[in-house]
């Protein structure tokens, strides 16, 4: 197991998590997922998160996101004690904090892609959702799609969108699970470019779980999972 620690002197992680654990099933027949997870992430460090399936990789972001509870441990995520709150109190906490991309895109199909993009803000309390989400459509190379609904979408598209999204908001952090996941390489390689584009604009922390070595590269910092632990930490210099 690795203790990982990677935060400027001084300054407050992004992430912090001691002793993290996740574990499923039943008391009779329970299974560990996380088994110890001691980790800190900078402010606006982008980390790749590599591992083979059933490492852990996307049980570690959806505790570090929100989407899931952790079972025991300590975890600060922008702030806010992710640790001691319950369902509804991290459904809160993601509001504004987090932003998150995934494979799938999981865009809702009854809404545009501006509708799409504003929907979230608009839950949030934001007045000023729809033109951001515009200007943030136009960001990503959409802005003559802005009334399109998902099925007149390319993959590339709808993972644009789902970028949009993600981002419009201006949260601290974003979770990219396998953003390239169900693109063609060429497709992918602008997706991933345009992920970091954004990132840089907005200045989040930004963690990425991937299979691509060549994806990892391009992060300042590579954690490596096996078996529910951090097994390796490595610096990308050239990053």
């Amino acid at each position: 197991m690795v203790s990982v620690t990677n935060t400027s002197s001084g300054a407050s992680p992004a992430i912090s998590a001691r002793n993290l654990t996740l574990t499923l099933g039943s008391a009779s027949a329970p299974v560990d997922i996380l088994r110890g997870i001691d980790l800190d992430i900078a402010k606006g460090e982008v980390v790749a998160l590599l591992g083979p399936s059933g490492s852990g990789k996307s049980s570690l972001m959806a505790v570090l996101s929100g989407l899931e509870r952790a079972s025991g441990g300590t975890l600060n995520v922008a702030g806010a004690d992710f640790a001691g709150m319950d369902e509804d109190g991290l459904a809160q906490a993601r509001r504004g904090r987090i932003g998150i991309v995934l494979q799938a895109f999981h865009l809702l199909p009854t809404m545009t892609a501006a509708e799409n993009v504003a929907t979230p803000m608009e839950l949030a309390g934001a007045q000023d959702a729809q033109p951001r989400a515009e200007a943030e459509l136009e960001a990503v190379g959409l802005g003559h799609r802005i009334g399109h609904y998902p099925t007149q979408l390319s993959g590339g598209e709808q993972q644009r969108v789902a970028i949009a999204r993600a981002i419009a908001p201006r949260p601290e952090l974003i979770f990219a699970d396998e953003p390239t996941g169900n693109l063609d390489v060429t497709t992918g390689e602008e997706i991933v470019k345009l992920l970091f584009e954004r990132r840089t604009a907005s200045g989040a922390t930004l963690l990425i779980i991937t299979h691509d070595a060549a994806l990892a590269e391009k992060c300042e910092r590579v954690l490596t999972m096996a078996d529910g632990v951090i097994v390796s930490d490595t610096k990308n210099v050239a990053a």
